[in-house]
């Protein structure tokens, strides 16, 4: 068994590294980097569109740091409102529409059946290294300074001001903005919004998807005669 545990271990090593640097995140060993990509709308469906970035993702999830950096995060409102700015982004719809893509789907069955990911994903469950950094992070100077933030008067004063802040009163006026609703507007109607699905809506495209039709003979004319 141990001897099955230690070649599991060395086989992820290597297929986590390849998977990380095709990633759609390249920055996947940076917990404050990966954090900022999950609250951002226009981007945080990233690592659910390609099985290698989710094997980046999932190995990043599993790292006490990454949730030290959520829990700060949480704590600071103005993260709250850069995340409203971005669902008000028409950048969020083409972020989300791309899992009508069928090219996600395709890769995503051909990952239930590709043994480097499965293998992968089961190597990161079975590294006792992941274990012993969760058991340790409660002494972990980063996960502790999160906690003492909320010992920290200024943090709650913060929050108070945030609602009042101009960035606030800014985000409060976006959807009021007619330029809002022709961003939506034009995001919508765009094809690259949809990915391969949206090739269906561009006019060149169906026009060359439709067989070109043979020359019809013409009938001849009939004159009456006088």
């Amino acid at each position: 068994m141990n001897r099955l545990l230690a070649l599991m271990l060395l086989a992820v090593a290597p297929v986590t590294a390849v998977f990380a640097a095709d990633a759609a995140a390249p920055a996947a060993t940076n917990a404050e980097a990966v954090v900022d990509k999950m609250m951002d709308p226009t981007q945080n469906a990233s690592a659910f569109k390609d099985p290698q970035a989710f094997m980046a993702w999932s190995n990043a999830m599993a790292d006490p740091a990454t949730s030290a950096v959520m829990l700060k995060r949480a704590m600071d409102l103005n993260n709250y409102l850069r995340m409203m700015n971005g669902m008000m982004n028409p950048a969020s719809m083409q972020n989300y529409m791309q899992f009508t893509d069928p090219a996600v789907a395709a890769r995503w069955m051909g990952a239930a059946v590709d043994p480097r990911f499965l293998t992968g994903m089961m190597g990161m469950g079975m590294n006792p290294n992941m274990y012993g950094n969760w058991m340790g992070a409660p002494l972990n100077p980063q996960m502790q300074a999160a906690a003492m933030q909320m010992l920290n008067p200024n943090m709650y004063t913060n929050m108070m001001n945030v609602p009042l802040s101009p960035a606030a009163l800014n985000t409060m006026m976006m959807p009021m903005n007619p330029q809002t609703s022709m961003n939506w507007l034009g995001a919508g109607l765009n094809p690259q919004t949809y990915g391969q699905m949206g090739q269906m809506m561009d006019p060149n495209a169906m026009m060359k998807m439709i067989p070109v039709m043979p020359g019809m003979p013409t009938m001849p004319m009939m004159v009456p005669a006088r």
